[in-house]
């Protein structure tokens, strides 16, 4: 199952969160049982209560169903819901509106308050990674835990804007197919060192077919203004800010290198570290099972705590 529930983001943008797995069927901390209503007539629809929510930020460019199969695993026994970030998937884009790192913390920080969550633990992926970080030093009454996938706390700079800006010019769109979509980014693109299929798969679903061929669901513009209110910025202050159980974790071949996780988690007050073999910055959509073997200890740590 997919279910979308819409949130209001800051600046009123209107946002889509979605449940890809079907609610827990029972919750050791605690379901408020049905009560049974007189022989005469049903009994009356409960309100259940389910253990602590889990919220689910993509990185630049991705969308919250490339979290379909964590949200599936943790919705066994937790609320799991991914957002679609402004701009990306099927949230709005508006040519106006705000893409600021305030505009992304503040859109996180609604969904989980309107959605009922908190406190909530956030498993972020590369920008999403930082948003949750953010968030959880701006708001830490509503976030028991982090995990931060492959995201660097160090500046970028101007050089890797550019770059960004001409790799995005370097797309063939309109793509004619789906496969010639997976084909360049899995093996074409001068930013793939190898063949990838994971990597072409990943963004196969960020596109959408128009008359001429298919085109990425996001504006580049947008995505450019978006990365631009960060990466020229170092963010181990706010790191120092996290006082809730953080997990760092890294692909062996992903962008953000061990020596760099591991000041993080030294720097983090309760920070941990973990690494996933044969995956690169695409951790969780590269080797879902090994990141899942990285990330439950944590996560059954943090969820199951009073």
């Amino acid at each position: 199952m997919a279910r979308r529930i819409d949130v209001t983001g800051a600046g009123g943008v209107r946002l889509a969160a979605w449940e890809f797995g079907d609610p827990p069927k029972a919750d050791p901390a605690g379901l408020v049982p049905e009560q049974p209503g007189p022989p005469d007539r049903a009994a009356p629809p409960v309100q259940q209560e389910f253990g602590p929510g889990v919220l689910l930020l993509h990185g630049l460019m991705g969308r919250a169903s490339h979290w379909a199969s964590t949200a599936r695993w943790l919705s066994e026994r937790h609320r799991a819901v991914a957002l679609d970030q402004r701009g990306h998937g099927q949230s709005d884009k508006p040519p106006q509106a705000a893409f600021t790192r305030e505009a992304y913390v503040e859109d996180a920080e609604a969904a989980l308050e309107q959605l009922g969550l908190a406190p909530a633990v956030l498993i972020g992926h590369a920008m999403g990674a930082l948003t949750a970080w953010q968030l959880a030093a701006k708001r830490p009454d509503l976030v028991r835990g982090v995990i931060i996938c492959d995201m660097r706390a160090s500046a970028l700079g101007a050089a890797s804007q550019r770059e960004w800006a001409d790799w995005f010019r370097s797309w063939p769109v309109p793509f004619a197919t789906l496969a010639d979509v997976r084909k360049w980014f899995g093996e074409d693109d001068p930013w793939v060192e190898r063949p990838n299929p994971a990597r072409g798969e990943f963004y196969a679903e960020v596109m959408h077919e128009g008359a001429d061929g298919w085109r990425p669901v996001f504006d580049p513009d947008q995505m450019l203004k978006s990365r631009e209110t960060w990466v020229f910025d170092a963010h181990w202050e706010e790191l120092t800010q996290v006082r809730c159980p953080a997990l760092v974790v890294r692909g062996l071949d992903g962008e953000l290198g061990r020596a760099e996780a591991q000041e993080m988690v030294r720097v983090l007050p309760r920070g941990e570290y973990a690494e996933v073999a044969d995956a690169g910055h695409l951790v969780h959509y590269d080797q879902p099972e090994g990141w899942r073997t990285a990330i439950e200890p944590f996560l059954d740590a943090v969820l199951t705590s009073p």
